[in-house]
């Protein structure tokens, strides 16, 4: 971000924090994805995505006042977002957790040919193309929150180590050790099972209806498919150093623009009597 974008910003923070709706709105809506995307990779549904960023977005709506420029503006909301992720529990993963053994299990065990023709007449190759993307997002269940974070932030968000490990309260020699070690065992269980992002056995088009039986995806209700791409935290990516080989086998570390659902919500809160109570704050 330049000086005069800084200036911008600066100036739509200090409107935001005086009163002006507009303003508030327009400095949400410039971290909305970002949040959106963090929380979709720490939480692995839409849905509880959608809740979680909310809260984060109040969050940062009631706390703006706070923020004294010592970092980007970006910073400031992944540690929001960060402290805020790493312990929700409310998600659906926080009650059933995973692990690599489970999932590397399921994919050599699962009786996928016993299972009857579930698609209802939707693509095979749209729902193996949802499954795909769910499956990968899912996939990073299997870490524990912390090391999910520095995966997400690393991988997708590209975040430069001396920021992440500010973010994360970590030097930033640790961040490398520990983003090298966590995209290694991801890119090995890749590598071992999955023959659409590694050299595995297990593709998608063979598992949709198996899918569909463990509820894992729904042919009536295609969140990954159906979202939009984004480019969401462009000032960011360019920052991160290379660290090892395998930043380009996260293909599926795409971004998506916030859902409708999301955006409603905070023009609702927006528009509705609760504003009032915060832009007191």
């Amino acid at each position: 971000m330049n000086t005069k974008e800084n200036q911008e910003l600066s100036a739509l923070i200090g409107q935001a924090t005086a009163g002006d709706k507009a303003a508030l709105e327009t400095v949400l809506a410039g971290v909305q994805d970002l949040v959106f995307n963090l929380s979709l990779r720490m939480l692995g549904t839409f849905h509880d995505a959608e809740d979680a960023s909310q809260d984060i977005l109040l969050k940062v709506m009631t706390h703006l006042s706070s923020f004294k420029g010592e970092s980007t503006f970006t910073t400031w909301v992944f540690r929001i977002a960060v402290n805020y992720l790493k312990d929700y529990k409310k998600h659906m993963f926080a009650q059933f957790p995973l692990n690599f053994e489970f999932y590397g299990d399921d994919i050599r065990n699962g009786k996928i040919q016993d299972v009857p023709d579930l698609t209802q007449n939707v693509e095979r190759a749209i729902l193996a193309e949802e499954l795909k993307l769910s499956c990968t997002n899912v996939m990073l269940q299997c870490l524990d929150p912390e090391n999910r974070c520095i995966f997400i932030l690393g991988t997708m968000f590209r975040v430069d180590s001396r920021i992440a490990g500010d973010i994360l309260g970590i030097t930033p020699e640790a961040y490398r050790q520990r983003l090298s070690r966590v995209r290694k065992k991801m890119a090995e269980f890749l590598s071992e099972y999955c023959g659409e992002y590694g050299q595995g056995a297990c593709h998608c088009a063979n598992r949709v209806n198996y899918a569909i039986q463990r509820h894992r995806i729904a042919p009536d209700w295609l969140d990954f498919t159906a979202a939009k791409p984004s480019d969401t935290a462009v000032e960011v990516k360019a920052a991160m150093e290379e660290i090892d080989g395998y930043a380009q086998q996260f293909s599926f570390c795409r971004a998506y623009q916030s859902t409708e659902r999301l955006k409603r919500m905070i023009r609702d809160f927006l528009n509705g009597p609760a504003f009032s109570i915060v832009a007191e704050v």
